[in-house]
């Protein structure tokens, strides 16, 4: 669940957000920089810019990784239960960033019979009225490179024919009270956006 997004990069605010990432240091980490990601289809693996705090505690944007590695490749975790899991219970804590799309991308799956599921549709899903798309997630160090997690919870109602998870999102004015590590996450899930619309999507 939540494994593609979309960035539209003719935005004048992803315009502002990919200049910024473009002066980050962390650049240097990948070559060639061409393979960071600032607009298009963002798939599991790629790089694309992260809103999280610097050193200082201020916002910025960085260029990160998609997904945790170990066992396997970790791109999620369940605002539910993420306090508990010791993948992701640390940077529960003190790690949260903000993953900026346009939208997200999610397959409808319907039930074809003795267990077996058939892929429906493709469908790109936002919140209403909103030109962003601000989904919430974990990020941590690993090789010295940040990679993140997106966190996800129960579907609004209007997408829930489509999936039975959606991502965790924010209203904009959350932003950076979500990234403060000293803040409290379990106080902000209550304010996460639920009124959806979408469209499918080839």
């Amino acid at each position: 669940m939540c494994c593609r997004y979309y960035i539209d990069d003719e935005s004048e605010q992803f315009r502002t957000i990919i200049e910024e990432m473009s002066r980050s240091p962390l650049l240097g980490k990948w070559k060639p920089a061409a393979a960071i990601k600032t607009s298009g289809e963002i798939r599991p693996t790629d790089i694309a810019p992260v809103i999280a705090p610097n050193q200082a505690g201020s916002r910025t944007v960085f260029p990160m990784q998609w997904g945790y590695t170990g066992r396997s490749l970790l791109l999620n975790a369940r605002s539910e239960t993420v306090a508990e899991k010791p993948a992701f219970r640390e940077d529960w804590r003190r790690h949260r960033c903000i993953v900026p799309a346009t939208y997200y991308f999610e397959w409808e799956h319907r039930a074809a019979g003795h267990s077996v599921t058939k892929t429906v549709s493709k469908y790109a899903i936002h919140p209403k009225d909103t030109a962003m798309t601000w989904l919430c997630g974990l990020y941590r160090i690993e090789g010295g490179v940040p990679r993140f997690v997106v966190l996800t919870r129960e579907p609004a109602d209007a997408i829930r024919f489509i999936h039975n998870r959606m991502p965790l999102i924010l209203p904009e004015e959350f932003l950076d009270e979500w990234i403060r590590p000293d803040a409290e996450p379990e106080k902000l899930l209550c304010c996460a956006v639920t009124d959806m619309e979408f469209e499918k999507s080839n």
